[in-house]
């Protein structure tokens, strides 16, 4: 979808918490919504200033559209048309309505509640993402969130791929005290989600009843960030709401998050690619020649033709 930065507001902090977990390097709030095509009405949390490129590796784009009511329309399509990625995949998260993608690698697929999207650009693709037919025509909410892996140097030239993975793919692990983790990727407390990733990831889709209490093993060195969808949830002394992002310092193996009412939270960890990052449009790379060796293979027609 976007590379559009956006300034995010931010509150610093520090906090103490108990041995062994985390504490809050700071509470991000995007501070403006734009739309990606005629379809997507998303907040982009990074990047930008306040979330640099080496505290959120290895992802480098979050886009969250949060709850948003669209009318019936009969006739057309709302997404985002024929577009090229290279050098990173993209994850596409749906709560609320259905997403329709289809790529010139040959791939198509609907994501309804619970699926998840995941595009292996690599060496280079065109897709178009639209809603769903059924949901264009009969209108209805669309809640979701798309993420953008970086992928490492050396594999930014692999062979393009995608990972269709529904609701029922995804194992599910109570919560003491209430509630659920959803794993979609990485593992936690045994369970291992079905997402296959070129670098160590953890990506948790939690619904957290009041009181409930979320911890996750985390390698220290890893990054660590969890989105607020719902509710509102404490990490050591800091506290965040509904569109609010907690930044974890790398201090500790593990991570806690409490939820002092009902709350929906989005834990995202990864290993730092510790590579440069050079972004353009719709291409992540590591160095300025390889962003315009891209642009110059599109023009030439070597990422492939656009179907009709």
């Amino acid at each position: 979808m976007s590379t559009e930065t956006v300034s995010t507001t931010a509150t610093t902090t520090t906090t103490t918490t108990t041995a062994g977990v985390r504490s809050v390097e700071g509470i991000h709030k995007s501070a403006r919504f734009h739309w990606v095509g005629d379809g997507f009405f998303v907040s982009t949390y990074f990047p930008s200033q306040k979330l640099p490129a080496e505290r959120v590796s290895p992802f480098v784009l979050m886009d969250y559209g949060p709850p948003k009511e669209f009318a019936p329309t009969p006739k057309g399509k709302r997404g985002v048309g024929w577009h090229p990625h290279r050098g990173f995949e993209t994850v596409t998260l749906a709560w609320e309505g259905s997403v329709a993608h289809r790529d010139n690698a040959g791939h198509a697929g609907t994501i309804g509640p619970g699926d998840v999207q995941w595009m292996t650009a690599a060496s280079g693709i065109f897709h178009e993402e639209y809603h769903d037919e059924a949901f264009t025509r009969g209108g209805g909410r669309m809640h979701m969130m798309q993420l953008w892996v970086n992928l490492p140097s050396k594999d930014k030239m692999a062979k393009p791929g995608y990972q269709p993975i529904t609701t029922a793919d995804i194992p599910r692990v109570p919560v003491a005290g209430g509630g659920h983790v959803r794993v979609i990727a990485g593992e936690h407390e045994g369970a291992r989600g079905p997402a296959r990733t070129f670098t160590p990831i953890t990506m948790l889709d939690a619904e957290l009843h009041a009181g409930a209490k979320l911890q996750v093993s985390i390698p220290s060195t890893f990054n660590a960030l969890a989105v607020v969808a719902k509710g509102r949830v404490r990490a050591g002394t800091s506290t965040a709401g509904a569109g609010e992002l907690i930044l974890f310092a790398n201090d500790a193996p593990g991570l806690e998050v409490v939820a002092e009412e009902d709350a929906h939270v989005i834990v995202l960890s990864g290993e730092p690619l510790g590579e440069p990052v050079v972004a353009y449009g719709p291409f992540v790379m590591n160095t300025v020649a390889e962003i315009e060796q891209a642009i110059s293979d599109v023009n030439r027609g070597a990422l492939g033709p656009i179907p009709d």
